[in-house]
């Protein structure tokens, strides 16, 4: 008895003990719920959704003539909710495999099957927003939003595009370093890396929510904030002749097997860079742009570096361009080393002016030593002054340091003067010598390179960027017009002679360089060809710089490397831009100016188009005559004679078009064969002999 009074006091006690804790649960559910429940529900939601930054739309590039150099097109992550509401077995499975089927023969990755398995797993694991297909294009994105199931939605059929952009050169590699890009972890290049805040936009904020499979999705939210779509630059390039210029440089370079080249076409009276273009051998016969060497590469530019040199001694009033230089057998000894000249045996007395057309390495180091050798000062300052010794400021990063010694310098020795004057041991980049000869060409005015002329937003101008003037005059009217003709000269009978051509006139100097190793020195040989100029030299409209450097099959001058990568650009751009070309002035009869010349044709026709053109004519008729007419000019009208068409002789088609022809011949049972294009030259058949029906006649057209 007592056993079972232990026995049910202990169950007492449990069940005591379980309905104690039943109520606390209780208790607690209830504060959870309804007392904290707020607290809670705002914890979880902490926990799952989160603002997450929405990307702007990057901003547009430009071409000058408003092509897209560079753009942002949409690119979509297509994903599969096969937990969506309206997705039903009956549903899903009367779609699968129409869908897989679409899929397998858009992407051609997978068969149906696999695709339909695929989904299907998928499906059995109650998986939200299935990874189905990366970068699909927004013509791909919007044909799928047809297909089966898809085509009933998100919350019906499951169908989930995800948006992202993706920047897009549409020219592909057409100044693919000028264009430039902008990635996080590495420097910013080019325009794209220089202007990335006003091309980025401002990013705005959207209510993310996680789900199944740590995919974030989007959750309507009165807070969310709109990305503001980034601002367009308009580059100052032009398709164009961006394209001639990579292609005459591309050429240069496979020709002669070099290792770099750049080529930089400028216009003249605003310093806007037309072309620019950077091509390194990455393989024989293949190039890319890899690197800026038109702004970056700061190197000794040689001979082209003359330029400055015949400015500060004319400027100075030391040397005339018609004074006499004893080029020495071309060699010249200062302190411990040689001087030489390209030409073997030297140019015997030259004046100053052919001196420099020739390139003469030893009369214009003599000219510049004798002048400057107590007071080196004062040439330093020259080239201080033309802005050779510091950065242009251009609109993008990269540009190089150039470097000219100065007396003051521990690396100034007795021989640093005149190799100085003929372009060594100093450093200036392709751009900075294009600038100063493009001031020549400007009448002394020296301007800023331009790269970007405006920017726009939504069409509109909203900041342009003006002619930026570096100097107004880098020296006197008188110099100017001296250097001028001695560039001209180069051409004219100079060492770019090869350039000259009877349409119009060429300006520049060529230079040939030998390029110092950073190891080795200049005991390693290695050439950096250049010819730098303008056109037309009469009236210069652009101006241009071409380098080619380690050109290694056999030549290596700037006057056979680079110059003609300078002339193909030159006739390419001039052939194409009207407003260059001189006015044609055609003496002639005043009745050829009125009166055109009136080929054989239909009667009708020919009288139709000379009333319209208010010429009178009259029509003479012989026997036999036909529809058909000839024409001649009398006076201020035309005289129109009918031509003798018979059913028994070959007819005379010849000044007729090729429908006239053909019509009056095989009207007359003759085959007709043609070869050409335009008036009928000449006829098999002679006219007037006896007629053959079904003979072939032959006509010439030109």
């Amino acid at each position: 008895m007592n056993i079972k009074k232990d026995i049910l006091w202990r169950v007492y006690l449990t069940f005591f003990f379980i309905s104690v804790f039943a109520v606390v649960v209780v208790v607690y559910m209830f504060r959870i719920q309804f007392v904290e429940g707020h607290k809670w529900r705002q914890l979880a939601d902490s926990l799952s959704t989160e603002y997450q930054t929405i990307e702007a739309v990057r901003g547009n590039i430009y071409a000058s003539d408003g092509s897209l150099l560079a753009t942002s097109i949409p690119i979509y992550d297509i994903r599969f909710d096969t937990r969506a509401s309206g997705l039903t077995n009956k549903v899903f499975n009367a779609g699968i495999d129409s869908l897989s089927f679409l899929l397998s023969l858009e992407f051609k990755d997978k068969t149906p099957r696999e695709y339909a398995r695929m989904i299907k797993n998928a499906r059995a694991r109650s998986e939200r927003y299935f990874l189905l297909k990366r970068k699909v294009t927004f013509i791909q994105m919007k044909q799928m939003a047809k297909w089966p199931l898809f085509r009933l939605g998100k919350y019906k059929g499951g169908y989930v595009a995800v948006e992202r952009t993706k920047r897009q050169k549409p020219f592909q590699l057409l100044a693919e370093r000028t264009i430039g890009y902008n990635v996080e972890g590495v420097a910013p290049v080019g325009l794209e890396g220089s202007f990335n805040k006003i091309l980025a936009g401002t990013s705005g904020k959207r209510l993310m929510q996680r789900v199944s499979g740590g995919v974030w999705v989007p959750i309507n939210d009165e807070n969310e904030i709109e990305p503001e779509v980034g601002k367009d630059i308009i580059s100052t390039i032009n398709v164009n002749m961006q394209d001639v210029a990579e292609d005459a440089l591309y050429k240069a370079l496979v020709k002669h097997k070099a290792q770099f080249g750049t080529v930089v076409l400028m216009e003249v009276e605003t310093g806007e860079i037309k072309a620019i273009a950077n091509l390194t051998k990455v393989m024989d016969g293949v190039y890319t742009e890899k690197y800026n060497y038109a702004i970056g590469l700061s190197t000794e530019p040689g001979s082209t570096f003359k330029l400055a040199s015949v400015i500060a001694l004319l400027e100075d009033g030391y040397v005339k361009p018609t004074d006499s230089f004893d080029t020495e057998h071309g060699q010249k000894r200062y302190f411990d080393r040689m001087m030489k000249d390209a030409e073997e045996g030297g140019h015997g007395r030259v004046s100053f002016q052919h001196a420099f057309e020739l390139s003469s390495n030893v009369a214009i180091s003599k000219a510049v030593y004798a002048n400057y050798a107590k007071q080196p000062s004062k040439f330093i300052d020259h080239l201080e002054k033309l802005h050779l010794a510091k950065q242009l400021g251009l609109q993008v990063s990269g540009e190089g340091i150039p470097h000219i010694k100065h007396p003051k310098d521990k690396d100034w020795y007795g021989t640093t003067l005149p190799w100085t004057s003929i372009g060594y041991e100093v450093h200036v980049t392709p751009l900075q010598i294009l600038t100063l000869y493009n001031a020549v060409a400007n009448s002394g005015r020296m301007v800023k390179p331009l790269l970007v002329k405006e920017i726009q937003q939504t069409g509109k101008v909203i900041r342009n960027f003006p002619v930026q003037e570096i100097s107004p005059a880098i020296c006197s009217e008188k110099t100017i017009k001296a250097v001028r003709l001695m560039m001209e000269g180069v051409v004219e009978r100079g060492t770019a002679k090869n350039l000259k051509n009877p349409y119009y006139t060429l300006a520049g100097k060529t230079g040939t360089a030998q390029i110092a190793d950073a190891k080795n020195g200049y005991n390693k040989v290695v050439h950096q060809a250049t010819f730098c100029g303008y056109f037309p030299a009469d009236k210069p409209k652009y101006s241009c710089i071409v380098i080619i450097n380690s050109p290694s099959n056999g030549v290596y001058y700037g006057s056979l490397v680079a110059g003609p990568v300078f002339r193909e650009i030159a006739d390419q751009v001039y052939s194409g831009s009207i407003d260059m070309h001189p006015a044609v002035s055609v003496q002639t009869d005043k009745k050829e100016l009125l009166i055109p010349v009136v080929r054989p044709g239909y009667k009708q026709e020919v009288k139709a188009v000379l009333s319209r053109l208010s010429i009178s004519s009259s029509v003479k008729d012989s026997a036999g005559s036909t529809e058909w007419v000839s024409g001649t000019a009398h006076d201020n009208s035309v005289k129109l004679v009918s031509k003798k068409i018979t059913d028994k002789q070959v007819p005379d088609v010849t000044g007729m078009s090729l429908k006239d022809a053909v019509f009056i011949l095989e009207n007359a049972g003759l085959k007709v064969m043609s070869k050409g294009c335009g008036r009928i030259r000449s006829q098999s058949l002679p006219p007037g002999q006896s007629l053959i029906r079904g003979s072939i006649i032959y006509l010439n057209l030109g």
